[in-house]
């Protein structure tokens, strides 16, 4: 008996590891703290002076942001670029909520 509720217990885990699969590079990543960061940096509010409307065109420019890399990699930009001072696990805060919200990469 025991040994079905492991071999039930692991599909279970399969089963549901697709619907909430993450990319590596954002594993225990602070989603709380992205989201805070996001508002606290008022990051919408600069997507709508660059793009216009509410700001969502911003995401997936010409589909140049592919990889879950590269959308981290965006986010440093705007961290460099803005003088945020994010720190590193900020900065893949941020990345994982806009995954998370936006990009859905798996």
């Amino acid at each position: 008996m025991k040994a079905w509720w492991a071999i039930g217990a692991a599909a279970l885990g399969w089963a549901t590891g697709g619907v909430h699969a993450e990319p590596e590079i954002f594993k225990g990543a602070d989603l709380a703290l992205g989201a805070r960061l996001l508002q606290e940096n008022r990051c919408a509010e600069c997507h709508v002076r660059k793009v216009g409307g509410d700001g969502s065109g911003i995401y997936r420019p010409l589909e140049r942001i592919n990889t879950p890399g590269l959308l981290r990699g965006m986010v440093e930009q705007c961290n460099t670029e803005l003088n945020l001072g994010m720190f590193p696990e900020e900065v893949s805060a941020v990345a994982a909520v806009l995954n998370r919200s936006h990009y859905h990469f798996k």
